[in-house]
């Protein structure tokens, strides 16, 4: 099996001096703070700040993936109160490229981080950090096919149907399987990253379907939700299940055995380069479009070493 880190990748490098106040209040936005990965990512904005005094985080986002609109108004006030820089993890393509749009217009430098905004907008925006979800999809499937086999049913709980880093993971994930086995694919299933959603989608995937010899989880709350399913359903060990992200509850599943291996992003650096990279604007540097944060490809075999260790949380 490959365990693989991603290095950070350079697409291109952009100098920009900021009209925006070159110290104050950085505002990170996520799609939603209840979510262990969040969190993470709010620890690695408050360690890129730590030891200066110039400027402060403020770290926000709606109660769930899929309140978008509540996201919209919360880069609106982080736009009107004259923050100096957003860090934006974007819930929408579409419906978050006005509002960045507007935050350049005002001045403000902004990073995207985790998932794109749609295309024709990156004249908005000067840097984009995530994991090369189109990667960590083709790693979560080879390690799929080493494991499952090539023939047989693979179930796909995926989380919000649309969203950048989904297109990429998912799809990635589903084109990799169709070229290289076959693999039958049963879904994809969205719980709208709502956990209870994908336990109660994942118990009536396994009743339906007790050939099954794989299923994968997209996200945290998804992979979570699917694991516990798989527990409950007494059928923790008898198919190939793969999660992604780390947090204590994925973890816990990898040593057990009920996951064979969770997909894990480095959620802390996408907080702290992406703040490094909004007050690298602020101060006239030159920062790289895109930075690959990486991804972990954690097993029982390795989740106590250093290379683990350093993306779970």
């Amino acid at each position: 099996m490959k365990n693989i880190v991603t290095a950070a990748l350079t697409t291109g490098i952009i100098g920009l001096t900021a009209s925006a106040a070159t110290a104050g209040e950085i505002a990170v936005i996520v799609k939603t703070t209840n979510s262990n990965f969040w969190q993470n990512v709010s620890k690695g904005a408050d360690a890129a700040i730590a030891g200066q005094s110039a400027h402060t985080v403020s770290f926000n986002g709606p109660a769930s993936e899929s309140a978008v609109a509540d996201q919209v108004s919360l880069v609106e006030n982080a736009i009107n109160r004259g923050v100096s820089a957003i860090v934006l993890a974007p819930s929408d393509p579409e419906a978050l490229a006005p509002v960045v749009k507007r935050a350049f217009e005002a001045g403000i430098p902004v990073a995207i981080i985790d998932s794109m905004l749609a295309a024709g907008n990156e004249a908005y925006y000067q840097t984009f950090l995530s994991t090369d979800n189109c990667a960590a999809g083709e790693l979560a499937a080879q390690t799929m096919i080493d494991a499952a086999g090539s023939t047989g049913k693979v179930a796909v709980m995926s989380y919000v149907a649309g969203v950048g880093s989904e297109i990429g993971r998912v799809g990635c994930f589903s084109d990799y399987l169709a070229k290289n086995s076959d693999l039958e694919i049963v879904g994809p299933f969205y719980s709208q990253s709502q956990m209870a959603t994908a336990l109660n989608q994942t118990t009536d995937i396994l009743a339906a379907n007790t050939d099954l010899v794989g299923i994968f989880g997209a996200n945290e709350p998804t992979a979570i939700g699917m694991g516990r399913a798989i527990e409950q359903a007494g059928k923790a060990g008898q198919l190939t299940a793969i999660g992604f992200d780390g947090n204590a509850d994925l973890q816990d599943m990898v040593k057990s055995g009920t996951l064979l291996a969770t997909a894990v992003q480095g959620s802390f650096q996408m907080g702290e380069l992406g703040v490094q990279a909004v007050m690298g604007v602020l101060t006239g540097e030159t920062i790289e479009t895109f930075i690959d944060t990486g991804v972990v490809m954690v097993t029982k075999d390795n989740i106590d070493s250093p290379v683990a260790q350093n993306v779970l949380y």
